[in-house]
């Protein structure tokens, strides 16, 4: 465990050897679920993986914020020793890994921002909307559980649930939406709705364009956040490039070689079994 200097304890693990990348896991209210990433980065790079504040094996105390959650990712890069590292952030991840890169820039060696949903909240109607088509027939239990209490088992079922929308080949989605939710922490639910998820778009989109820090976009053609929602953050970032893969949500376990040849590229410089540089606009199908 990592103590913050308001002593709240966070869970923290490291693995594999080189240089560092910190990943940060989606929410806000769950917990970390990417190490079949870490395995995959672990024979190239040092991989350190945590709970955010409140969740997972973290202490669930807050308060729960992006800067307070920005401060503890600081916390955790000090606590390995590190005076700078890569960043990689998935989903809500990808906001915090981004609020951190702009708030610290000296710290950073590079960005990952993975399946995130750009700047401002017009995308979620579009969500909603492809939720409610690629869930299909779970719709109704679905909607069932999400409108009324729940116990833990139907907590986790309703995740489960949402969560087999986020991968493009329904005959593996559910498998996979069950692999993510083993073991399972239980949900957050105060910092899913207390969180301050989003900035100010116009005091967002002037401070990425003054971002020096170099910045890998990944994102599913087939996720349900629409993809155009990140298209403004790609403009407004001067040293962007954007690797757009034919999966859903959770690139790394839907194309696992080609995530991991893609962030390798980009983290490293090593070149890509696709070729020796990483085209600004690559399309890995």
């Amino acid at each position: 465990m990592i103590t913050t200097e308001d002593g709240c304890e966070l869970w923290a693990t490291v693995t594999g050897d080189g240089p560092p990348v910190i990943l940060c896991h989606g929410g806000p209210g769950l917990w970390d679920m990417l190490a079949d990433l870490a395995v995959l980065l672990a024979p190239t790079m040092t991989v350190i993986r945590w709970d955010q504040r409140g969740c997972g094996r973290s202490a669930r105390r807050g308060p729960y914020t992006l800067a307070r959650t920005v401060a503890d990712l600081d916390v955790v890069r000090a606590h390995f020793g590190f005076d700078r590292a890569a960043v990689f952030g998935h989903s809500w991840g990808a906001s915090v890994a981004l609020r951190y890169a702009l708030d610290h820039p000296g710290r950073v060696d590079r960005l990952v921002y993975c399946s995130g949903v750009g700047i401002g909240r017009a995308w979620h109607a579009s969500y909603e909307r492809n939720l409610a088509a690629r869930l299909g027939s779970d719709l109704a239990r679905w909607s069932a559980l999400s409108d009324r209490d729940r116990t833990p088992e139907e907590d986790r079922e309703l995740a489960i649930l949402q969560w087999t929308a986020d991968f493009a080949d329904p005959a593996t989605a559910r498998a996979h939406a069950q692999h993510m939710a083993t073991p399972w922490f239980g949900i957050n639910h105060e910092c899913n709705t207390t969180m301050d998820k989003y900035d100010d778009e116009a005091v967002l989109i002037e401070q990425c364009r003054g971002m020096t820090v170099p910045t890998l976009i990944v994102d599913g053609a087939r996720d349900i956040r629409p993809s155009w929602a990140v298209d403004s953050l790609e403009r407004a970032l001067p040293s962007a490039a954007r690797v757009t893969m034919d999966v859903g949500h959770v690139p790394w376990l839907e194309a696992p070689d080609r995530t991991r040849d893609a962030l390798l590229a980009f983290l490293t410089g090593c070149p890509q079994r696709h070729g020796n540089s990483l085209d600004p606009r690559l399309k890995i199908d």
